[in-house]
């Protein structure tokens, strides 16, 4: 780790996420405000108004016109960056399919907010991981801290591995929540993200003409095509653990990679959750502990690509308890992905805390014991 001092300071979630895109030094911002990630976009017009960012803000009606802006800048060789929420998430649908589908290294803030009806600006994970199967990689912040580095990451994984990148943090629970964190000094930010390489592959480039996206002459050149992107997310696995790693030497933070792991190494029983509610999940396994329940914690940073061999760390375990801030006809997404790793005689899936319902330490604990006795199957608390 360098020895340079770092600015420790107190932000919002959406803050930390507009200093890191700031310290990024993104070419093209495209953004149209919905709660709540508006904050974000806010901060970012600032620091362009006032000069602190060299970079093309483009105002725009629309979500789907914001993501259409950045996969064109990203085509063209720049940084770009967009954020949205919920429905304006749902408004991008068919560009995000287009932006993973050309490769495009573009990373997205993602403030996660219940999707209506009735209407709903409160917490709730369904928005981010519906786009999960979209080509994009999907990641969840679980503090304003990791907000902050989990956006310089995402850049540098997304124009390694050419995978567009988002990057999640709860609405309200984290985006406008204050918590102290420590900026770096732009000297290593910039040492660890440098610029996008001019001979980086980009279809668009002047004096160099050629088509893309269009009907291709035969099918299996589109197959091939998609099996090169479940390829490079299966590559972006090992790229995810690399830049974890050496952002933790050059920075002195570092998470784990796709997972992070607390008390599994005795664990009986294990707990998997993801993004700012695991703090609290956190705080209950500790108390469980305290009274003598062999208990671990196992949380998801990386959503897509999906960390199998690290879910296949809890084999051992009698019982896997997920808890999913998220609800589908079938039972939560998490705890379907997780049984499909462990088998679902292993798995109880957890659904707690949707629409916004506030969800605590002591309401883990409740529900751990809860899925015990339920022994397989979902939960709905």
């Amino acid at each position: 780790m360098r020895q340079l001092a770092s600015l420790k300071t107190a932000l919002t979630g959406n803050y930390a996420v507009a200093y890191a895109v700031k310290m990024a030094k993104p070419h093209v911002i495209a953004a149209y405000p919905i709660t709540p990630q508006t904050t974000i976009v806010e901060k970012l017009s600032e620091f362009v108004a006032k000069g602190e960012l060299r970079a093309s803000f483009v105002n725009v009606e629309s979500e789907f016109s914001a993501l259409a802006t950045v996969y064109g800048a990203s085509m063209a060789g720049a940084r770009a960056f967009t954020a949205t929420s919920s429905h304006g998430l749902f408004y991008m649908y068919e560009m995000l399919w287009w932006a993973a589908g050309s490769r495009a290294p573009i990373v997205m803030a993602v403030v996660t907010r219940t999707v209506g009806p009735p209407w709903n600006i409160h917490d709730e994970h369904n928005d981010i991981l519906a786009i999960r199967d979209s080509g994009w990689a999907v990641a969840m912040a679980s503090s304003v801290q990791e907000a902050f580095d989990l956006t310089v990451q995402a850049f540098r994984l997304a124009e390694k591995a050419y995978i567009p990148v988002a990057v999640g943090l709860d609405g309200f629970v984290l985006s406008h929540t204050v918590e102290t964190l420590e900026l770096p000094p732009q000297e290593l930010v910039d040492e660890f993200l440098p610029p996008r390489s001019p001979n980086a592959p980009m279809p668009l480039r002047p004096g160099l003409p050629l088509t893309f996206g269009n009907i291709p002459s035969d099918d299996r050149i589109h197959a091939e095509h998609l099996k090169r992107i479940y390829w490079a997310h299966q590559e972006a696995k090992k790229a995810i653990k690399e830049i974890d790693a050496e952002y933790g030497k050059l920075l002195g933070r570092s998470y784990g990679g796709l997972v992070e792991r607390r008390w599994l190494e005795d664990a009986k029983y294990a707990v998997v959750c993801m993004g700012a509610w695991c703090g609290d999940a956190e705080a209950a396994v500790e108390s469980l502990r305290r009274e003598g329940v062999p208990v671990g914690l196992m949380r998801l940073r990386f959503i897509r690509p999906f960390p199998d061999e690290e879910v296949a760390e809890l084999e051992a375990a009698e019982k896997v308890v997920v808890f999913d801030r998220d609800i589908t006809p079938a039972g939560g997404v998490l705890g379907r992905e997780v049984a499909s790793v462990l088998g679902r005689d292993k798995v109880v899936d957890v659904v707690a805390g949707i629409a916004g319902v506030d969800f605590k330490a002591s309401d883990f604990k409740a529900a751990f014991r809860k899925a015990l006795e339920a022994e397989k199957g979902v939960v709905l608390i």
